[in-house]
């Protein structure tokens, strides 16, 4: 099944680009039908327009009141058709308009093996705690900050010579390979949230 998602980004785009490859590469059974933007600078509203994908950005003036901008976004998503949200580096928390709409729907990718490192300084702050062992989870988003229900983790051993730099880099290696795998569990019907908010992934066929 082709699950059509809508993007929501704040910068590079590098994961959205992951995602888009992917799906080039008939890898990923997904259609992204709208990538929405944070910042009209963000390179990544460059790689969707590259893509033949449309886009929207809001205003700071819209972001002044965000439970307002989150009805423009949910409304915008569910117009263009999108079933699920995946959240690739927006630096923005989302509220209930976008969570009510979608329900167990939307996404976010964490740059930390949660619940260690919630925040938007994950990878700075296992840096500095001398952790030797850290990673990415992908997990459903909710009410609470970093806290929903926990899709996959892939774990990332931390080398001694390495600077914050180094791990950031390896840190979003795992991430680009991580997050269109996850999109194409659910695509296959494998991904299930549990009752006490815990999650079934079914093998493979």
């Amino acid at each position: 099944m082709t699950i059509k998602i809508g993007v929501l980004i704040s910068g590079s785009g590098t994961n959205l680009q992951a995602i888009i490859d992917r799906i080039a590469a008939g890898t990923l059974d997904a259609e992204i039908v709208l990538v929405v933007s944070s910042r009209p600078s963000a390179l990544g509203l460059k790689r969707a327009e590259a893509a033949g994908i449309q886009t929207l950005t809001l205003s700071k003036d819209i972001y002044a009141e965000p439970i307002v901008a989150d009805e423009v976004i949910a409304s915008s998503l569910k117009k263009a058709g999108a079933e699920y949200v995946v959240m690739a580096g927006y630096m923005r928390r989302v509220h209930g308009p976008i969570l009510a709409s979608f329900p167990n729907r939307v996404i976010n990718l964490h740059p930390a093996l949660l619940p260690s490192f919630p925040g938007a300084h994950a990878i700075q702050d296992a840096y500095e705690r001398g952790v030797k062992v850290t990673g990415v989870t992908v997990h459903f988003a909710n009410e609470d900050y970093d806290a929903g229900p926990i899709i996959a983790q892939r774990a990332l051993a931390i080398e001694e010579s390495w600077d914050v730099d180094e791990l950031e880099e390896h840190i979003h290696e795992i991430e680009h390979e991580l997050y269109p795998d996850v999109l194409q569990m659910i695509a296959e019907g494998r991904v299930r949230v549990r009752s006490n908010l815990t999650v079934e992934v079914a093998a493979a066929n």
